[in-house]
């Protein structure tokens, strides 16, 4: 280990590169890697030493970030590279990557037999923020493996929250889209209404925040892309299915969302 304080970091696209980006700018010894070659290279330009596998990073870093797109490739990169097994005990990893809360679980369980915390530390508020550093991170699993992660991540997150065990990550960031979603739905409705009889978009939604209408979605409308509501919706409503959990606003907010992009939000505005 370096005498520099060192952390790592597997998966350098559009937000694991941010991620990086403000925790070298943090004073860490950031070590990582990514499957796009091109992302590498994106990675080397600001100093992030790139290393050849997910499981050398447990010689350089006891604290690693995951930004990986999919369940499957948390597992392959946590699990199936040897990660895992390498990494010494006291170690944490988070997951900031949309994942399931049984892998969460899963995940968590595996690790406490090593001696590692794992933790679902999923991130919202977007790309923007990634970009600010000023994600907000919901954070579950054990709290001393928190307690150890959370300098790393107050590096790109403002607000960084333990909210509870294993899973407990996942499923509120899960909360947060779905009522994130109802706000984008509700307020493409109201606005196209709106501009069909005659109002000046800009200047009603400046007055609407004011107003016990305002939400974060519309104070920022037009700049959510929207392009991850479609996976993170089925993710919600898989989990309500396996609850028994009855979300009829949530199903029809899927299918409304479905035929969402910022190219529709951007035309009201105009």
């Amino acid at each position: 280990m370096s005498e520099k304080k060192a952390a790592g970091i597997i998966g350098l696209g559009a937000m694991g590169f941010q991620m990086a980006r403000h925790m070298i700018a943090k004073g860490y010894e950031v070590h990582g890697l990514d499957v796009q070659e091109a992302a590498n290279a994106r990675g080397r330009d600001i100093g992030v030493r790139i290393v050849k596998s997910p499981a050398d990073l447990a010689d350089v870093a006891d604290v690693i970030i995951v930004m990986v797109a999919t369940d499957a490739q948390v597992e392959d990169v946590i699990i199936a590279s040897g990660l895992l097994d390498k990494l010494r005990k006291g170690s944490a990893i988070c997951v900031a990557a949309s994942c399931s809360v049984d892998t969460a679980r899963a995940l968590d369980k595996l690790g406490a037999e090593k001696g590692v915390g794992i933790l679902d530390t999923p991130v919202v508020l977007g790309q923007e923020a990634a970009d600010n550093g000023t994600l907000t991170v919901f954070c579950g699993g054990d709290i001393n493996a928190f307690e150890k992660a959370k300098p790393v991540m107050q590096c790109f997150g403002a607000n960084v929250m333990h909210v509870g065990d294993a899973g407990m990550g996942q499923l509120t960031k899960t909360i947060n889209n779905m009522l994130l979603w109802a706000c984008i739905s509700a307020n493409y409705e109201s606005l196209s209404f709106a501009k069909k009889m005659g109002a000046d978009i800009p200047k009603m939604i400046a007055a609407l925040q004011h107003s016990s209408g305002a939400n974060w979605s519309l104070s920022r409308w037009g700049k959510s892309t929207g392009k991850w509501a479609e996976k993170d919706m089925d993710v919600a409503l898989d989990l309500a299915q396996d609850a028994k959990a009855p979300v009829p606003l949530a199903a029809l907010v899927d299918q409304l969302m479905k035929g969402m992009n910022q190219e529709k939000m951007k035309a009201l505005l105009a």
